[in-house]
Formats: C-alpha cells, structure tokens, sequence
C-alpha cells in the first residue's frame, strides 16, 4: 500500500444527497494506518461533503485500484483532526505547493475506512 500513498491524488465518489447520481472529485489525499485523510477546503460548504454527511458510503479510487467504503467528518479539535492536518500539509508542502498554511488551518478534515488487508476491485 505505501506505493499507493506517494500519490498527488485519489478520485472519491459520493452519492449526490438531492440526485442520488455518483459525483466524483479528484482530490488530494493522505494515507496513515487504516484511513485514508482528505481536507475540504470550503468546509462543510463543499458538495462533495454535503452528500457523504448524508450518505457515508463512499468510493476511492488510487491508481488501478477501487475501493467502496465509509467516510466521515473527523472531531473537530480532536488529535485525529491535528493528525490529518499535518499529514496533508506535510505531504503536499514537500512537493513544492506553498502556502497551504491556511487552508491546512481551516479545511475540514474527512476520514475514510482504509484496512489494510481489504480486497481491491481492480479498474483494468
């Protein structure tokens, strides 16, 4: 699974809250043990958001690999909301993005089921 982690990003499709239509975003991910982090930068403004607080199912595509599982809004103050925090912006600043300091601060972090020894549905 570490390959799958030195991603730029991972696609997450949610079910639409008012359509019930797929709606899939590329998005910029962090992986730690058995989840899988992301930051929404408009908060609980984003759709993407919206609809997985209404439906936590969810699924993940990394590289050639999909998974369908759950995900989550992370407690807001909580160490798993400092941990998704610095794990994002640790990864994404490395890579040479600047000034994410904000957006680090204020996102809101999501996390999503990610057992390591879960089955993959390939996408070839």
């Amino acid at each position: 699974m570490s390959d799958h982690a030195e991603l730029d990003y991972c696609y997450l499709t949610t079910t639409g809250r008012l359509s019930g239509a797929p709606h899939r975003i590329e998005i910029w991910f962090a992986l730690h043990e058995e989840a899988l982090y992301l930051l929404a930068g408009d908060g609980e403004r984003s759709d993407w958001v919206r609809n997985l607080m209404i439906s936590s199912d969810v699924v993940v595509e990394l590289a050639d690999r999909r998974r369908t599982t759950r995900a989550r809004v992370v407690e807001a103050g909580t160490e798993e909301d400092a941990l998704a925090r610095r794990l994002l912006f640790d990864k994404y600043t490395a890579r040479g993005n600047t000034d994410l300091e904000d957006w680090a601060a204020s996102a809101l972090p999501v996390a999503i089921e990610w057992p390591v020894a879960t089955t993959y549905t390939s996408l070839i």
